[in-house]
């Protein structure tokens, strides 16, 4: 009994160490070094403050939209909807999401329309887009606020996030970003 009691027992400390000092530590220390101190990017515009790193919702014809969020973007409760993809509920969400796309996006056929319009996240809170999310958009975007659909699509060009190191992840769109930059046209 003592061969495998004091054995655990070490191991239960170093392991209480290194997973539970060390490693916060040496993760708060890495935020630090990063811009705002790890407290997630900071956007202000028109006066009020907005996290980029957290997923806003938009809605509105004028704008991008936001990947759907099954915490309505609740940002102190991340989740998905944990519902598998043949659960009925679930499949008629995802029509009702398809169908609402394609009324605010005549044209598109069901096929064209990106995964990331009709699903949400894993957290919930993804404040990104793909590109041809975006570019699925524009048509919309153009014609309402008077534009051309080129100038929007340089505009996608413009604000597409490459990947980490030009390896890791795919191109991707902060949807915040892209609605301001999308203001400031004008």
């Amino acid at each position: 009994m003592k061969n495998n009691i004091l054995p655990a027992l070490r191991m239960s400390l170093v392991l209480i160490l290194v997973l539970a000092v060390a490693y916060p530590a040496l993760m708060w220390g890495i935020a630090q070094l990063s811009p705002n101190q790890g407290k997630g990017e900071i956007v202000t515009y028109q006066g009020k403050k907005y996290y980029s790193n957290v997923g806003q919702k938009f809605d509105n014809d004028n704008y991008f939209w936001s990947r759907p969020s099954a915490v309505d973007y609740n940002a102190a409760g991340s989740g998905a909807s944990n519902k598998g993809a043949t659960n009925p509920e679930y499949l008629k969400e995802v029509e009702a999401r398809i169908a609402n796309f394609q009324k605010h996006n005549p044209g598109i056929a069901k096929q064209e329309i990106p995964v990331d319009m009709i699903t949400a996240s894993g957290s919930g809170l993804d404040p990104h887009i793909s590109v041809k999310a975006a570019e699925v958009q524009a048509k919309r975007i153009a014609s309402l606020r008077q534009l051309s659909e080129t100038k929007v699509l340089d505009l996608i060009k413009t604000e597409t996030e490459k990947p980490a190191l030009g390896l890791f992840g795919p191109e991707k769109i902060n949807v915040l970003k892209l609605n301001i930059a999308l203001d400031q046209l004008h």
